[in-house]
């Protein structure tokens, strides 16, 4: 959330008094207790430099205090070159074409890097054709065309851009596809997924406010004690974020004015001020709903109708607003069955003061109910200003962990409340499950996790197939952090399954398909989609951890068109490889 205080600011704020405390880093309890309701040890270490990533996030920041340069970007793993191993995509900005830096400096472009299979990295942005300049946030990884090479789409401020994937080599098909959005709009995340049940990837672009640099330095935001601040987003209008139909030629159409996406207030504006989504089918209908995260203004549930259409009813279902009934400024959203059961949980990180919330529905069924406190992630979470959030399976026990990449917006923020800092440690919680009172605690000692950066986007994958996730942040202004996850490995505790889908002809990726595996220990239900948290993008591949499990009972595929197979599972700590029945 693009904002400095949690009550509403006027243009000239004084400080609230505030007592000194600090973003929690470790878990109360002793790391090495084997009791069950004690974090096991789980360390990340950063292996950025060594990898061979050489990033640096260009915010083209030079004193104004322009709302766009407070951001961040996104970045994302995906297989570009159909070897079989996450490669990482990283969205750079640009400098202000207008301004005079008072240098030469070199001019700022996307990257890609090439993974070599065991977690090291080439850099392959040019002759992959993706060193091209513009001021980007988030990314989206979707095969739109059905050749069986991932596709790109890079939102940015005011003119997004997207790339086909012709065998390795990333062609712009901007303008041929129609997507480039208005030339007033400034995109943020954006997801993939089929949105009227026709088998191919249609497209969902989130924007945030009506923003020129004019606009922005006329309202003149101000901070006592800081002079000019970045603007909160109260002071800009809203703005429509935008559906594209595949047309299954290359060709997108704009349907949003017919979707029922377009949500307006009594005077006409736009009340959207998005910059999360999350593709989730809630309510288990097989249709994909729609969870946007907006900043300051109540949070969207779309409601997906079955038929190009869809209905907003976050109010409705409890999810527009926090506990307190408030909006809050919200940013990264994820959803999982954090339970292993038919309760679903929305996660999404909140602006400093504010905690992260946890929206959770009851047996299984909506409305949700905001739980972030008795499930031990409120309180942890108050002073965090978070934008990446993410359900993933750390420790490898079959129970949904949860990441937070945290990092504020002021450079100068603790002169005026000493209880922030510009740079913030992430933030993993341990899902304790059924041992613990409050579900989610703290990791005794996540590593290099817990360094202070000021994070923005943030994704996982197995990036050196030893079976754990691996996690990358990016960083506004700075070089990314890529994470080892080095969960201590101890005999006979740590098992995993990983599952790749091949799907149909319109959508080999299988996005939208869901996996339930069943074990002794019960069910665990995961899905297919990368599109998660804020402006970013994880691996396709699902990892199941099965902890101290050595037989999978079942394994069931529903595959996006709801057909549904079950394959036997023969071997664990591996990769399944399932390709779908297209005979069926």
């Amino acid at each position: 959330a693009v904002w400095l205080l949690i009550t509403p600011r006027q243009t000239d704020t004084t400080p609230v008094a505030e007592t000194a405390a600090t973003i929690p880093e470790t878990s109360p309890q002793a790391s090495q207790a084997a009791n069950p309701d004690t974090p096991p040890r789980l360390h990340f270490t950063d292996i950025t430099k060594q990898a061979g990533i050489d990033f640096q996030h260009v915010n083209a920041a030079y004193g104004e205090r322009l709302m766009p340069e407070s951001i961040g970007s996104g970045l994302g793993f995906f297989d570009y070159d159909n070897d079989g191993d996450p490669d990482l995509f990283i969205v750079n900005s640009e400098r202000w074409r207008d301004h005079d830096y008072g240098e030469v400096l070199p001019n700022p472009t996307q990257h890609l890097y090439r993974n070599d299979g065991n977690g090291q990295f080439t850099d392959v942005t040019k002759q992959a054709g993706l060193d091209v300049q513009t001021f980007g946030m988030g990314v989206a990884f979707g095969d739109f065309d059905g050749d069986g090479w991932t596709d790109l789409f890079l939102s940015a401020l005011h003119e997004n851009r997207l790339f086909r994937n012709d065998h390795g080599h990333f062609v712009d098909v901007t303008a041929q596809a129609g997507v480039a959005g208005r030339s007033q709009d400034w995109s943020t995340s954006a997801a993939f997924f089929d949105a009227d049940n026709d088998g191919d990837l249609d497209l969902f672009v989130t924007n945030y406010v009506f923003w020129t640099r004019h606009f922005d330095l006329e309202i003149d935001f101000k901070l006592t004690g800081l002079g000019r601040a970045y603007g909160a987003p109260t002071h800009f209008p809203g703005s429509d974020s935008t559906l594209y139909r595949n047309d299954g030629d290359g060709h997108f159409t704009d349907v949003s004015a017919t979707a029922g996406i377009q949500i307006h207030n009594p005077d006409g504006s736009a009340v959207g001020k998005g910059l999360g989504v999350r593709p989730f089918d809630y309510d288990g209908d097989g249709r994909i709903d729609l969870l946007v995260a907006n900043d300051t203004v109540r949070n969207f549930l779309f409601h997906n109708l079955g038929d190009g259409r869809f209905e907003e009813i976050g109010e409705f279902e409890g999810l527009a607003y926090d506990r307190d009934g408030k909006a809050t400024g919200a940013m990264g959203i994820d959803a999982g069955y954090f339970r292993n059961d038919a309760d679903l949980a929305v996660v999404i990180g909140n602006f400093a003061n504010e905690m992260s919330s946890m929206f959770v529905t009851a047996d299984g069924r909506a409305p949700f109910a905001d739980e972030a406190v008795i499930n031990g992630i409120g309180p942890a979470s108050r002073l965090a200003l978070t934008f990446g959030v993410a359900f993933l399976d750390l420790d490898l026990d079959g129970r949904l962990d949860l990441v937070q990449a945290n990092g504020h917006l002021e450079p100068e923020i603790s002169t005026i409340q000493p209880s922030q800092t510009y740079a913030q440690p992430g933030q993993a919680f341990w899902n304790c499950g059924e041992a613990c009172r409050d579900l989610y605690r703290p990791f005794s000692d996540p590593g290099d996790l817990s360094k202070h950066r000021v994070g923005r986007g943030l994704a996982y994958a197995d990036i050196d197939a030893d079976g754990d996730l691996d996690v990358a942040i990016s960083v506004n202004g700075g070089p990314i952090a890529l994470l080892r996850n080095d969960l201590e490995q101890l005999p006979g505790e740590r098992h995993w399954l990983r599952v790749k889908l091949k799907g149909s002809a319109a959508n080999p990726e299988a996005i939208g398909a869901r996996v339930r595996l069943r074990t002794a220990n019960g069910d665990q239900l995961r899905e297919v989609m990368p599109t998660r948290g804020y402006l970013s993008q994880v691996e396709l591949p699902i990892t199941f951890g099965l902890g101290e499990e050595t037989e999978v009972e079942e394994l069931e595929v529903i595959w996006p068109d709801g057909s549904s197979e079950k394959w036997p599972v023969e071997r664990i700590d591996t990769t399944l490889n399932i390709v779908e029945d297209d005979t069926q």
